[in-house]
């Protein structure tokens, strides 16, 4: 199954998610991790390419609670997830970057899949390269309905870990399926 239905989540700025769409798909092998801790490890994610669709925001006055969600829908609705040329696999990436200074204030939001090739782009989608670099994982794991994702984002913000404010991402793969019990990696940039 590519695309599922799931009742209302949360997005890690606390964006309602109307619909997702998961599949099976881990990380890229090429990936090192080192554990630091109880619920984050240190990772060193290679460049990838992406293909999908974005929106600019802002975490002031809840703007994108409305913003995210809206991209979600569109996601869903409009079956981009099927219309990504080259993708490496269907796991959704939910990357934020282009921050004009953290997450307080304005940055972009991106829903795609990475992709072998960015040459052909469809009307209406975005393709970026991202450098990779040093990251620190943390994990979420519950009901995306409950604001599992969400919770999770809280804990990070109140972290002191040195962000680079360059490209986070969250992955929703083939553990992401059931909403009610999923599993969604989260990838913080940080500095070395």
């Amino acid at each position: 199954m590519l695309i599922t239905d799931l009742p209302r989540g949360v997005s890690p700025s606390g964006n309602k998610i109307e619909m997702l769409s998961l599949s099976n798909s881990p990380l890229a092998t090429s990936e090192k991790h080192a554990r630091t801790g109880d619920d984050m490890e240190k990772s060193n994610i290679e460049a990838f390419r992406i293909i999908g669709i974005s929106i600019r925001t802002t975490n002031e006055n809840g703007q994108s609670t409305k913003d995210t969600g809206d991209l979600w829908k569109k996601f869903m609705t409009e079956g981009i997830l099927g219309k990504i040329p080259n993708k490496i696999d269907n796991t959704v990436y939910s990357i934020y970057t282009d921050y004009q200074s953290d997450h307080t204030g304005f940055y972009t939001t991106i829903l795609g899949c990475k992709v072998q090739s960015i040459e052909t782009l469809p009307d209406g989608m975005i393709a970026r390269n991202f450098a990779g670099g040093n990251y620190v994982r943390f994990v979420a794991n519950g009901d995306l309905t409950k604001g599992a994702v969400f919770v999770e984002w809280l804990k990070i913000w109140k972290m002191d870990l040195n962000r680079t404010y360059t490209a986070d991402f969250e992955v929703y793969g083939e553990k992401a399926q059931n909403p009610a019990d999923a599993e969604v990696e989260i990838f913080v940039a940080i500095q070395e």
